[in-house]
């Protein structure tokens, strides 16, 4: 089991204000499989995925990582493994604007002790993954929308993680490249990646193979997509 979560709640108190977001979730995510996480905003979806990403502590409960109970974990140890277990695809692409696409994919690897020929492998090796070798040298600010995502998915991928993480990564897009991306990320789970995708949007959460619903911080749906999309160029994401 990759994700075990038991009766995980999360409160934030600001001023004395108390705000519960996650009210005892209880779930499980094999390895290899495509999860969407779907919710209307202020459901909690992100939160969870803060948590199971290791960017935050539940307020109480159980989250076993690869049989690990990670809730037992400080915040370095919770940072190493962050950075060694997870990849994250963000909406706002979060790349640096006058840098290269190579320099981009490789900042993962800034405190890596690995060999930097093999660094630089790795990097190209993503790169093409996502099919932008051709871009290799370009600024990610000369970059349209979604060669800016695809850029942000190499560089997820580039310290091959366990899992990858892809939060609302087509909310910036136009519809094509929101297909692409969907394509992009169908294939890496094909290939035999987890990845937990967090949407709002029912159609693009149908891209996955099962879909967890969130709402009002509490799992109201946990069920396989039975007429699963595969993303085609001739789709249009709405």
């Amino acid at each position: 089991m990759l994700i075990s979560v038991s009766n995980l709640k999360k409160i934030y108190v600001s001023d004395e204000v108390v705000t519960k977001v996650l009210h005892g979730l209880t779930l499980n995510i094999e390895s290899g499989e495509f999860v969407s996480i779907m919710g209307p905003s202020g459901s909690g979806k992100s939160t969870l995925m803060h948590i199971l990403g290791f960017l935050d502590k539940p307020s109480s409960g159980k989250y076993y990582f690869e049989g690990q109970d990670v809730t037992k974990l400080e915040d370095e140890q919770l940072a190493l493994l962050r950075n060694g277990k997870v990849g994250f695809v963000f909406q706002t692409f979060n790349l640096l604007p006058r840098t290269s696409v190579f320099d981009n994919v490789k900042l993962p690897l800034l405190y890596s002790k690995m060999p930097d020929e093999e660094k630089d492998e790795r990097v190209k090796k993503v790169i093409n993954a996502v099919d932008m070798s051709h871009r290799e040298n370009y600024f990610s600010n000369q970059l349209s929308g979604g060669e800016q995502q695809r850029v942000a998915i190499a560089r997820a991928l580039v310290n091959n993680p366990a899992i990858i993480f892809a939060d609302e990564p087509t909310g910036n897009l136009d519809s094509v490249s929101g297909v692409q991306i969907m394509k992009i990320l169908q294939k890496l789970n094909d290939q035999g990646k987890t990845i937990i995708l967090v949407t709002h949007e029912i159609y693009t959460s149908e891209h996955a193979k099962r879909i967890i619903k969130i709402k009002d911080g509490r799992i109201v749906g946990d069920e396989p997509v039975m007429n699963r999309r595969i993303a085609t160029d001739g789709e249009i994401l709405k």
